[in-house]
């Protein structure tokens, strides 16, 4: 049966506009490579190790590929080949990708970056989601796949008063997929991804058939009090639930010092907005593992992420100047923990990546999730998992959603 157009059918799709990614001028890259070989640099660290933060030979092997070798028009050029679009949802313009598969009846999906990223982390599985033949998959499983850049990212309008929270991008979310013309559709996201997503679970429009994460918010309300207050792990956990209780205490204790800052004081990051190399340095502090491995591509190693991710990600933040825009996300979030269960009742799929933060254990994940559809622990892959590991990563999600088709 042919479905009608209406009259609110087409003022929808007048409100999604073409964006064509704009050649940044020559003039703007000039000036990036000056800022970052002037740069003043200050001393070593006083330890051997990364205790103290991004190490100086790490962050100067950084500046001394970006400020002579690195080529944004790359990248550019990539985007440039996507299609991309803008439309205004409660009165901010949010920028997204849109690929649909050739494959007929192919599952509409939304995918959500994190911080300190961008829709860089997602581009390596448009192709495999969108045309899974070609990497091994089935038609069956093929995605209509959309990334957008949250607000105040990337190529998304820049919010200029308080109330971007998780919980109306999730709303914002459910109305761009509408917009599109998807009255049934499937999200997926990693970090304040995961969030996004998990809020649309919570909110659990009728038009949602399930989400898939990647940082999956399992810690128990007891649990995560404890882990934030610095306590030994709580007696009568299993072998996995205190691996989990030990990394979450480590990333409160040692490795979530951005987050307290933005959360607290984003604004006064200045010196991310106008210093390149304290951006980049910045950006990189994210978890210890994904600084190691980091720190090795930059040193000649072979890891998931090339130089060239890891800059890519970065520059597109600095041409943007979306550094404070994008940090008062943390400031916007009140009252939500960034590991704790949300309360999710729909059909969700949980994949676990072995260098995430935490290693989400089954037991608390069935506990989070009622509706536990697919759960998987991979022998590969970080934080970033759909940058790094994106056949893997595409292959989760595929196997997450099989069952809501």
């Amino acid at each position: 049966m042919t479905k009608m157009t209406t009259a609110k059918d087409v003022l929808q799709a007048a409100a999604i506009r073409p964006f064509p990614v704009a050649s940044v001028p020559e003039a703007e890259l000039t000036d990036l490579r000056k800022r970052i070989n002037t740069t003043r640099w200050p001393e070593r660290e006083t330890v051997t190790d990364a205790s103290q933060g991004v190490q100086l030979a790490t962050i100067q092997a950084l500046a001394q590929y970006w400020g002579t070798d690195y080529d944004w028009r790359k990248c550019e050029a990539k985007l440039q080949s996507l299609p991309n679009f803008l439309t205004e949802i409660d009165g901010l313009d949010i920028h997204f990708i849109h690929v649909r598969s050739k494959h007929e009846n192919a599952l509409p999906l939304i995918v959500t970056h994190g911080w300190p990223g961008s829709i860089t982390e997602q581009l390596k599985i448009i192709d495999p989601l969108t045309n899974p033949t070609a990497h091994g998959g089935n038609a069956s499983d093929a995605f209509d796949v959309v990334i957008p850049s949250m607000p105040g990212y990337g190529f998304s309008g820049k919010p200029a008063t308080t109330g971007w929270d998780p919980a109306h991008i999730a709303h914002a979310w459910v109305t761009l997929m509408k917009r599109l013309g998807y009255n049934k559709f499937v999200a997926q996201g990693g970090d304040w991804g995961a969030a996004v997503t998990e809020l649309m679970g919570v909110q659990a429009p009728p038009e949602l058939l399930g989400v898939h994460t990647n940082m999956p918010g399992i810690l128990p309300a007891e649990i995560d009090k404890a882990a934030l207050s610095g306590a030994p792990a709580p007696s009568g956990l299993s072998a996995d639930e205190k691996v989990a209780y030990e990394s979450v205490q480590f990333v409160y204790q040692k490795g979530i010092a951005y987050g307290y800052q933005m959360g607290l004081r984003p604004q006064t990051l200045y010196g991310i907005a106008d210093s390149p190399v304290g951006l980049a340095a910045y950006f990189l502090d994210h978890d210890a593992r994904s600084y190691e491995m980091i720190a090795r591509v930059f040193a000649g190693g072979s890891e998931g992420l090339t130089r060239d991710d890891v800059l890519d990600n970065i520059t597109l933040t600095w041409l943007t100047n979306t550094a404070l825009s994008g940090a008062r996300l943390y400031w916007e979030n009140k009252g939500y923990s960034f590991f704790g269960v949300r309360g999710v009742v729909v059909p969700t799929a949980v994949s676990v990546f072995p260098d995430e933060l935490y290693p989400a254990p089954r037991s608390w994940a069935e506990r989070a999730f009622p509706k536990l559809i697919h759960y998987n622990k991979l022998n590969k892959g970080g934080h970033f998992a759909a940058w790094e590991q994106p056949k893997l990563f595409s292959e989760e999600v595929r196997a997450g959603f099989r069952s809501l088709r």
